[in-house]
Parts: structure tokens; sequence; C-alpha cells
């Protein structure tokens, strides 16, 4: 475990405004025995172009990416989004072999846990409260996170599973756990009145359920409703998954 070299992603919106998530990441890592660097000249993936259909402009970006992340054995974010740009969309340039092993070594964060590492305990953590997870729309169908409710075939989530080795967390279930909160990048700029009333649907759900937290591995969905629930007054709170893996108990 220790003998892999992971530099470790931290997305432009987490670095901008949730720079406790990107923290809470590199902690949890260590604590788990990795061995993590952060390249300090990293910048965007090149998602928002991408996104935005200036796929070619990203070139520059991808590149800068590249450079800053070839040298290591894994590169892991709490982002799946930009996770899922890096090894789904991260063409825009050639595809050198030291492009072909970041993408194919880039892993989110609840996915490098289950999947990679196999964690069986997080004997820090403790988080007594109900808990409403929210799939985000890449981690679920682009990323194997669960299985999505138009699929057939036996159910899982990685994330769930993950939160359920946490002591004092109830997980709680919404009635449309994998709908969209309307977030969906720049969806929420262009169609507001939409996104915005997904998002109130989406905290209504959860509320219904029972969730104190909507928790997430997405902090992009989570910005979304937890402006949502500001401007309805809603009580409910937000935390990134890796916040709660890492020993956060409120």
């Amino acid at each position: 475990m220790g003998a892999v070299h992971i530099g470790l992603f931290v997305p432009c919106f987490i670095d901008a405004f949730y720079p406790k998530v990107g923290i809470a990441t590199l902690e949890l890592l260590e604590r788990l025995g990795c061995r993590v660097d952060y390249p300090f000249d990293q910048t965007c993936c090149g998602q928002p172009m991408v996104n935005a259909g200036c796929h070619a402009e990203a070139a520059a970006t991808e590149q800068l990416f590249v450079d800053n992340f070839a040298a290591y054995d894994a590169i892991v974010a709490p982002s799946g989004s930009c996770v899922h740009q890096v090894r789904d969309n991260l063409t825009a340039i050639e595809q050198t072999p030291a492009v072909k092993h970041v993408r194919e070594n880039t892993f989110e964060l609840v996915e490098y846990l289950h999947d990679v590492l196999e964690v069986e305990a997080f004997p820090w953590a403790r988080f007594p409260h109900r808990v409403g997870y929210h799939d985000s729309c890449n981690t679920l169908r682009h990323l194997g996170h669960g299985k999505p409710s138009e699929l057939y075939g036996p159910s899982f989530s990685k994330p769930r599973t993950m939160l359920s080795k946490v002591e004092g967390v109830e997980l709680v279930t919404p009635d449309r756990p994998d709908e969209c909160c309307g977030f969906g990048g720049t969806f929420s700029a262009t169609e507001p009145e939409v996104s915005g009333q997904m998002g109130r649907d989406k905290i209504a759900d959860h509320g219904r359920a029972g969730a104190d937290y909507i928790v997430s591995a997405d902090t992009s969905c989570l910005m979304h409703q937890a402006g949502c629930a500001k401007r309805i007054g809603a009580g409910i709170q937000f935390r990134h998954i890796a916040e709660i893996l890492n020993g956060a108990n409120a």
C-alpha cells in the first residue's frame, strides 16, 4: 500500500471554495499508509472547456495536467466529474504513453478506497447523524459507483459501503436516490430555473427520508444543493464524504 506513489489532484472549485475537502483527502490517504504528493503547478483538468464544446482549446490545459501527474503511480481526486474528464475526455492532445498512463491511473477517491485499497474500517471516524447519500450522475454512471435505477442487476453502492464502516452513521434513502440534483455543470448556468427546481426537489426528497446531512463524493453537486437549501431556509447540512471518512463529526 505504502509503496504506491500518489499524486493528489485537487480540482479548481475545491481549491477555491472547499479547501477542507482537499485537506481531508490528503489526511485520509496518509492515515491509510499512502505516500502522497501534491504537485503545486497543477491547474484545471480542462472539464469546463470540454463541457462548453471548446475541446480543442483545452489542449494546453490537458498537457499541463499530464506534465504534472505523469510521474505518479496513481492520481487520486475527490471529484468524480473531473476524474471522468481525465479518463474519457483527455483527447485534445496526442495520446503519448505518458497521456495514456495518466488516463488509466486516475481514480476518484471512493473508488480508490473501495477498489484499490479495499479499506475495511475507519477506526478514527465517528459521525452520529442520519445521512442521505447523493449519487452524482458522473460517479454513478461513468465511474461505476453503484447500480443506476435504470439498469437490471444486483444493487451495490461503493460510497454507502464506505460510509457504513463509520461508527454512528445512519444511512437513509430518498425515494429517488439517483435522480440528478440539477447542477450539471453549465446546465445550472444556462437553465437556472430548471436547475434550481431540481435542486429543491432533491433536498425535499432527502428531507422526507429524514436526512440531517446530504453527503456526496462531488462537491459541485453539494455546492448547488447547499445554495438551493439556503434560499429556501432548509435546515439540512452538507458534507463531502472525504471529511466524514477522515473523522469529521459535524
